[in-house]
């Protein structure tokens, strides 16, 4: 069997999918039998391939930003998984000083502008990023993500219409995984292909296999090439799934356990360890190496959140916009 990618790249892919994988099932664990961690929490459990590929069609310096379900992006752009279990358990040590939790993460250093709660509104921010790095002059290109749900949302639209206007440097990316909390795409709208949206903007775009690095990989880079040269932004449907619910509260009644196991048999994760195999980049001792070196990344997350210490009560007003001009502003 033959690829056009490397080993190199194969063997990034599985090591960053599986950190992505194994964090998050550890992050649920202690969310649930360890009560270790409050408030939402947003799997990425089955939606690796989308990082991965994301990661090695970009620079690092290309801004990323993201709603509520974020850790995989944090881990994917370089935030430690110390800092993002830090976060999860609400310490000072964590990407936001733990004031933001599971859906607010956020690392300037690596380019990761959030997690963000308000279903779509990073669209627009996404725009906005974009807008400064083409005044600003730079080549650099913004990767906006949301989900089926935000996809209705009315900022979608205001945003389109001003960045095919602008030409601005972003890639609208819509992780579709088939449910907007727990509604299924086909009952939210007569418009099932999102991709589709793009057409009244005449704005480029394509659906792509969001299960498959490879393809994610592809078409981010035919995109990425666009913007950076001038062409301005695109819209990607990324056909993916979550195998946990919506939330940890999700009692996934809304689909069958049949459903979810034939996803499953397109595990991105088992996809790439058979690709790596079968092309001899790697043993499967080497692969359980792999995966012994992200086990103890992730156990050594939880230690080092449990032995951080709370924020110190003179954190609480620091980090929050304060325009002292604003006249309804008292002491």
């Amino acid at each position: 069997m033959s690829t056009k990618f490397t080993k190199e790249t194969y063997l990034y892919w599985y090591e960053l999918m599986q950190l992505i994988r194994q964090f998050e099932l550890k992050a649920e664990e202690m969310y649930k039998m360890a009560g270790k961690i409050r408030g939402f929490f947003h799997a990425y459990v089955g939606q690796e391939a989308i990082a991965a590929g994301c990661m090695t069609a970009t620079r690092h310096e290309d801004p990323f930003i993201t709603a509520y379900r974020d850790h995989g992006w944090a881990l994917a752009k370089g935030t430690s998984a110390n800092a993002c279990m830090a976060e999860l358990y609400g310490k000072a040590t964590g990407c936001a000083k733990g004031k933001g939790g599971s859906m607010h993460f956020f690392d300037v250093k690596n380019h990761f502008y959030g997690g963000h709660g308000i279903v779509g509104a990073q669209i627009g921010t996404g725009a906005g990023l974009a807008f400064a790095e083409k005044y600003m002059g730079t080549d650099n290109v913004v990767l906006a993500f949301f989900g089926d749900g935000a996809a209705r949302q009315g900022m979608l639209h205001e945003v389109f219409n001003l960045a095919m206007l602008w030409k601005l440097p972003v890639i609208f990316i819509c992780e579709n995984n088939n449910y907007a909390m727990g509604t299924s795409v086909h009952r939210t709208s007569n418009v099932i292909d999102i991709y589709k949206l793009a057409d009244a903007y005449e704005m480029p775009a394509d659906m792509i296999d969001g299960m498959s690095p490879e393809a994610v990989h592809d078409g981010v880079a035919r995109a990425v090439k666009r913007a950076r040269e001038g062409g301005g932004p695109t819209l990607l449907e990324m056909k993916t799934y979550r195998y946990k619910g919506h939330s940890v509260s999700d009692p996934q009644k809304y689909r069958t356990k049949e459903e979810v196991e034939e996803y499953k048999n397109q595990d991105p994760l088992v996809q790439v360890s058979r690709t790596i195999l079968k092309n001899q980049f790697a043993t499967e001792a080497e692969l359980q190496a792999i995966d012994a070196k992200i086990d103890a990344i992730v156990q050594e997350s939880v230690r080092f959140a449990e032995e951080s210490p709370w924020p110190d009560d003179s954190e609480v007003l620091k980090d929050v916009y304060i325009d002292q001009n604003y006249p309804f502003i008292t002491d």
